[in-house]
């Protein structure tokens, strides 16, 4: 059973390139030819050709950002606050 696409799987297919360029995996003209694939793609299996050599997206590389941000988040309040105290 084929199928169609929707612009939603296209665009989360895209996204999916842009992480993959991004991280190094893909040049800019695969990039450019996958997304063309993408853009001329009317079945989910047509979009999952574009992905298939590809790594899965991590999971926990979500949770690793949350942690760094919120880290970074903790330093900045604390030097705010010795300098606040200093100043004062």
């Amino acid at each position: 059973m084929t199928v169609r696409a929707s612009d939603n799987d296209r665009e989360r297919t895209l996204a999916a390139l842009r992480e993959h360029t991004a991280a190094g995996r893909l040049t800019l003209d695969e990039f450019a030819e996958r997304a063309s694939t993408v853009y001329a793609a009317r079945t989910l299996g047509e979009l999952a050709v574009t992905t298939a050599d590809l790594p899965e997206p991590e999971q926990q590389g979500d949770a690793h950002h949350l942690v760094v941000t919120f880290a970074i988040a903790l330093a900045v309040v604390a030097v705010l606050g010795v300098l606040y105290w200093m100043l004062t």
